[in-house]
């Protein structure tokens, strides 16, 4: 089958030919339709986790992804032929589950979700990653209603998730988002909108709020960037990051806890994910289409990921095809 990959830890991405898998006992082989670009693929492609996450080679690149179950091993209960799906599937060894590809067999038990009948699959492919740490960052910090909340790089696509979330659930959002992107922060439920290349945030917040924040949700922020903020949260409250880059202990004398975000997925996340997305609830962010033998280029493309533009990819088999529902 065709894939992106990776022989080994910092290489340019190629599309190459690799075997294609066979689903063994209680797997599922599911033809990709579409898989989306992420952040983190640049980042496990590098090395960077590969202590936390161990890579296998060569690596498909990929982590979300939604498609078609083909096949299943014997023993599999959760999903038959036919099904379509989508998910998260980051699993280790990193490069075996990769989701740039026109198969993955994956065990049945990993997080994945049917996908509802009232969703395209462009749409289920970039939700797993951003929807569910999304929901989860949100929910994480307790009930949120009457509550100040900083999202940092909201236009992005955990940003814009987490800031919808945050809005439904009763929070005074803070978006930290450029003036470009101010129109969908309000529709996604934003009060405030602070553009970071106009303001200094800790001063337009401090300005605002001086009595200083419930919370911190940052995505995007180094180790300084993201301390400087955590100062902002008052005590009590909470600050959090997907980056790793908190100091447990830096505000704990005064009762501020940071945290350092480990997304645990599971189906059942994916469908409240889903759920709120079907219902008009939260919407996906812009989507931009290109197919597989573009995806080398674009997933070292830092620039397109900052955009707040998520990019999915097509993937077209070139032989076969399962029995299934008409896919949207």
């Amino acid at each position: 089958m065709r894939a992106v990959i990776v022989n080994d830890y910092g290489q340019t991405p190629v599309l190459g030919e690799v075997p294609t898998p066979r689903p063994s006992h209680r797997q599922l082989l599911i033809r990709l339709r579409t898989a989306a670009v992420n952040p983190i693929d640049r980042r496990l492609a590098r090395g960077d986790w590969r202590i936390m996450f161990p890579g296998t080679f060569p690596m498909v690149l990929g982590t979300d992804g939604a498609g078609i179950v083909e096949t299943v091993g014997t023993g599999t209960t959760r999903f038959a032929p036919g099904d379509v799906v989508f998910g998260q599937l980051m699993i280790p060894p990193i490069g075996s589950t990769g989701t740039y590809a026109e198969y993955v067999a994956v065990d049945e038990d990993a997080p994945l979700a049917r996908v509802p009948e009232a969703m395209n699959l462009d749409v289920a492919a970039a939700l797993p990653t951003i929807g569910m740490t999304g929901l989860a960052l949100t929910t994480m910090l307790g009930p949120l209603e009457g509550r100040t909340v900083l999202i940092v790089g909201a236009r992005g696509g955990v940003g814009s998730m987490a800031t919808q979330f945050a809005a439904r659930a009763g929070a005074h959002v803070i978006a930290v988002a450029p003036d470009s992107a101010g129109e969908r922060m309000r529709r996604y439920g934003a009060a405030e909108i602070i553009d970071p290349t106009a303001l200094a945030v800790p001063e337009a917040v401090l300005r605002a709020h001086p009595d200083g924040i419930h919370a911190l949700i940052d995505p995007v922020s180094d180790t300084d960037r993201f301390a400087s903020l955590a100062k902002l949260v008052r005590p009590g409250g909470s600050a959090v990051t997907t980056r790793f880059v908190a100091d447990a202990g830096a505000l704990e004398a005064v009762g501020v806890t940071e945290i350092n975000f480990v997304l645990s997925a599971s189906g059942r996340l994916l469908d409240r994910v889903a759920e709120a997305v079907v219902s008009g609830h939260v919407a996906p962010p812009p989507i931009i289409r290109i197919p597989l033998e573009e995806a080398p280029t674009v997933v070292n493309d830092t620039v397109r990921g900052a955009t707040g533009v998520k990019t999915v990819i097509t993937v077209r088999t070139r032989a076969g095809g399962a029995r299934t529902r008409r896919i949207r």
